[in-house]
Order: C-alpha cells, then sequence, then structure tokens
C-alpha cells in the first residue's frame, strides 16, 4: 500500500507534458463476468476500438465471480499508473456495498469513474407454455397462487433480480424467487416451464424472445425497444408510470489514477462509443450506448442508489 501511494503521489506530481508517452505498453481491462456474455462482449469491442486510440493493446482479463468483487478488488488494489481498467456497473457500484457487510474495497474511495458505456434492457417474460399471456396477466396470476409463482433470475442481487423486487413490491404482488448463476440457466429453465416467469435482458436473450420461445410481457424501459417493437413498456401495461430498471454500465479505473491519464481514457472511451461501427454492433447484441463522463457516472450511482438502496434494506438482503 505505501509504495503504491508513493506511486501515485508520484504520477500526480509530474507535468502533463512527461505523461505524453502513456501508454508504453498493453493495458489490460478487467471484466468480472465470464467470457461469452454480454459484459464481456461489450468490454472486447470497445478495447479493440480504445488499442486503436490509445497505440498499445487493451487485453480483456476475465476475473469472474463473488457478484463482480473479485475483479472489482484486483482493480481497487491495482497500480494507479493508468494500466489498469475495469467494468463496473449498478451491481458493483450500487448494490453490492448494500448487500455485503463488509467488502475489501470501498467502491467510492477505491475506483474512479471515467465514463459511462452501455444499458442492457430488461423484459418481464414467461415460459412460452403458461397461461401468463400478457402483464396483466401475470399480475392476476400471482394474486391468484399468493406467493407460489416462480421467477429465476442470475443470482441474488443480479440487475434482474433486484428489477423483479421492485416490480413486484410496486404492484403489491409476491413471488418465489428461485436464483441461478447466470443468465443462461434462467433462460434454459424458462424455456423448458421449470419457473413460470424471470426478468431477461435483451443482450442475452433477444433471440429467443423473438423467436417466443420465451413470452416477452413487458418492457422495463421508458420506451419500446426497436427489436420488440410490440412488446409495451411496463408502464404502458400496468400504468407504473416512470418505472424503469435497467442493467448498466461504466469503465472505472484505480481511484489515484493521474487526473492527465484518466482523462485521456475518459476520451477514448467517448470516441469509441460514438464510432458508428461500434454503435452498430451494440445494437445487434441488443445494448444501448450510454454517454457521459465521470461527473455523469456519480450522477448515476447516487440516483440509483436513492432506488435500491431502501429496497435491499427493506428486503434484508445479505450476501455475506
Amino acid at each position: 500500500m505505501h509504495r503504491r501511494t508513493l506511486l501515485a503521489a508520484a504520477l500526480a506530481s509530474l507535468p502533463a507534458a512527461a505523461l505524453a508517452a502513456w501508454p508504453e505498453r498493453p493495458l489490460r481491462w478487467l471484466v468480472g463476468y465470464p467470457a461469452g456474455g454480454g459484459t464481456d462482449v461489450l468490454a472486447r469491442l470497445l478495447a479493440a476500438s480504445l488499442s486503436r486510440r490509445l497505440g498499445q493493446p487493451v487485453v480483456v482479463e476475465n476475473r469472474p465471480g463473488a457478484a463482480t468483487n473479485i475483479a472489482a478488488e484486483a482493480a481497487a488494489r491495482a497500480e494507479p499508473d493508468g494500466y489498469t481498467v475495469f467494468t463496473a456497473g449498478n451491481e458493483t457500484l450500487v448494490f453490492n456495498p448494500a448487500l455485503y457487510r463488509t467488502l475489501a474495497f470501498d467502491v467510492d474511495r477505491d475506483l474512479r469513474p471515467l465514463g459511462l458505456m452501455a444499458r442492457f434492457h430488461l423484459v418481464l417474460a414467461a415460459q412460452p407454455g403458461s397461461a401468463i399471456g400478457s402483464a396483466r396477466d401475470f399480475v392476476e396470476a400471482a394474486r391468484a397462487q399468493e406467493g407460489r409463482l416462480t421467477y429465476g433470475s442470475p443470482g441474488i442481487g443480479s440487475p434482474h433480480h433486484l428489477a423483479m423486487e421492485r416490480l413486484t413490491r410496486d404492484l403489491g404482488i409476491r413471488l418465489t424467487h428461485v436464483p441461478y448463476r447466470g443468465m443462461a440457466p434462467v433462460m434454459n429453465d424458462l424455456m423448458a416451464g421449470v419457473v413460470e416467469c424471470g426478468i431477461v435482458d435483451i443482450a442475452a436473450g433477444g433471440a429467443v424472445l423473438r423467436a417466443g420461445r420465451i413470452r416477452p410481457l413487458a418492457l422495463c424501459s421508458e420506451a419500446r425497444h426497436p427489436s420488440l417493437p410490440e412488446v409495451p413498456t411496463v408502464a404502458e401495461a400496468l400504468g407504473l408510470q416512470g418505472f424503469t430498471a435497467f442493467a448498466w454500465q461504466g469503465l472505472t479505473a484505480p481511484a489515484r489514477t493521474p487526473d492527465a491519464i484518466a482523462a485521456r481514457l475518459t476520451e477514448a472511451l467517448a470516441a469509441a462509443l460514438a464510432e458508428p461501427a461500434v454503435q452498430a454492433r451494440m445494437g445487434e447484441i441488443g445494448l444501448e450506448p450510454l454517454s457521459g463522463g465521470p461527473s455523469e457516472y456519480r450522477a448515476m450511482i447516487e440516483a440509483e442508489r436513492a432506488i435500491y438502496w431502501p429496497l435491499i434494506r427493506d428486503l434484508g438482503l445479505r450476501l455475506d
């Protein structure tokens, strides 16, 4: 820790001209999920653009586990020299500080927001053979079964889990939660009829939602999605005006990363997100680019904490 502090102080004291040589070697991009998922695909897409802009390879390193905390801790403890960045979304920055009594790092003190990247649209969905054919049917079935209707999520404290808990709280209904390890098994069991409903993100489940292998009921966004134009929003279908829920992500670095380097990373990220080819690819996989630098990133964190921290407290959710 003393060595990292000295390094950060030395870097911060250098004039901007002395930092012009950065980067002189490859950067690593830490991702808290396995390879192949939406988070990983997004990181690799943007890392390729950053590599071209920075003149050095940006290598994605997957460190899944512990609800992203393994990768987050590695980022928080990394040398603050500009050679480590980390994908941090609402699970890391909003949910985990409320779900865990103790963490080995402090998300506010140890991670520096660089810029927002994307949001994942969430869809309330049901198994295809179910009698639940609409969002209204979902509410009526939940009320008739008094807590016995089951829903799957990719894990306790995931955006999908907490979006469903918000939705059911606001509707005054109760369900039985069946947590899985990831989105793929949730979709498999929805298609097989093992669980009756769930919140599915379009990035992971767009193809099966469009094919009707999982039945979309309502979108948790403020407007309909172009890939599912016939699916109403929650506000339209259920009258919950202003209800929105997303999984979203941004890019962070160790907190003591020098200002000049952080600014270059923020600039390069924004330029990457503005590339037509990057935007087209993100649209293909169901991701919506998010614009905004550090201040917008921090505002997003605070706004979501105001929503989800009371919910997590009221539900009594803990992961340690």
